[in-house]
């Protein structure tokens, strides 16, 4: 009789308890339903109407996941989640480490490869495939040369992510970089000095560009606060140069970048070779610095901050060879 009475207390148990999980289960899904209503709502609630050369166009607060074509690194700088971009953000050395889980989207945009991101944003410097990117998700043409300096446009993809802290972080950042760099520059060059950023091709054409145009004119003019060489002052952003002007041009310092896709050498080394290069003076005091394309052509802001320490890195050690001679 005790048996049969200590059965029925555990089926009794039993039931109880499965009948406590299945309520349990029933409540922990609709809880689950709930939270993603709200996340819906929420996400419906929070869009907000930002102004492009296109319109109006409604975009999340706070995007979780935007895809680009060339903006990989403004993008970055102020935390924002790049989950697609153009290739050759990948040979960025500033910024492929934190593209590791991004995806490549080929240039032009494929549409499909964007389609298979589900991005909730994209922000496009060009405007190929606009409309058909437009019915994916929320699109931005951002066209090159819309900020004209690192501070707009940290300002400006804080802005289109809603990352305004994030953004202040890294322009507090950068300015504390620069006033270091100037700091560590201060009794090494001659306050008077000029310095001036050119660009060899392939095919022998040459140019001398300006503090926003990428090879480093922001670290270099902005950041550090170098003179630009007097005649350049008022020029464009880019100039080409014949080799019998270039002297008109030259500056006490020369930065140059060679653009050879195809590493053949053979446009710097006559550069090199020719009397007018050879009889500059930055030629004979040794201040000519020979750089590296892929690392100065970079313009986004944290390429621009990582130049800082590059160009007083070179400088102070150059600054030394010179010294022992």
């Amino acid at each position: 009789m005790m048996k049969k009475h200590k059965l029925v207390i555990m089926t009794a148990m039993l039931v109880f308890l499965a009948s406590m999980l299945v309520a349990c289960n029933k409540s922990s899904t609709e809880i689950e339903d709930k939270e993603k209503e709200s996340e819906k709502e929420q996400r419906v609630v929070e869009n907000r109407a930002f102004e492009t050369i296109k319109g109006s166009v409604e975009i999340p607060a706070k995007p979780m996941r935007i895809v680009t074509d060339f903006y990989g690194g403004e993008l970055l700088s102020v935390g924002a989640n790049v989950v697609g971009v153009e290739p050759t953000a990948f040979d960025n050395p500033f910024i492929k480490d934190l593209l590791k889980d991004a995806v490549e989207i080929g240039q032009p945009v494929n549409v499909e490869k964007v389609l298979e991101l589900e991005p909730d944003l994209i922000v496009v410097m060009y405007d190929e495939n606009y409309k058909q990117l437009s019915a994916i998700a929320p699109t931005l043409h951002i066209p090159y040369g819309t900020a004209t300096n690192i501070e707009e446009t940290v300002k400006l993809f804080g802005d289109i992510t809603g990352n305004y802290k994030e953004a202040e972080k890294f322009m507090s950042k950068f300015d504390q970089k620069a006033k270091a760099g100037r700091e560590k520059l201060s009794g090494i060059i001659d306050a008077n000095a000029t310095f001036g950023i050119y660009e060899l091709t392939d095919k022998n054409e040459l140019w001398i560009f300006g503090d926003n145009a990428g090879r480093g004119g922001q670290a270099l003019y902005n950041a550090l606060e170098l003179n630009i060489p007097h005649e350049n002052k008022n020029e464009e952003q880019t100039l080409q140069l014949s080799m019998e002007v270039l002297p008109e041009y030259a500056a006490d310092y020369m930065f140059l970048t060679t653009y050879d896709p195809e590493k053949k050498g053979q446009a710097l080394k006559s550069l090199k070779d020719s009397s007018i290069w050879q009889g500059l003076d930055a030629m004979k005091n040794n201040q000519v610095f020979y750089n590296d394309f892929d690392t100065y052509y970079r313009y986004d802001p944290i390429a621009i901050y990582e130049q800082i320490d590059l160009f007083v890195n070179m400088l102070i050690e150059r600054n030394k060879e010179n010294q022992t001679k």
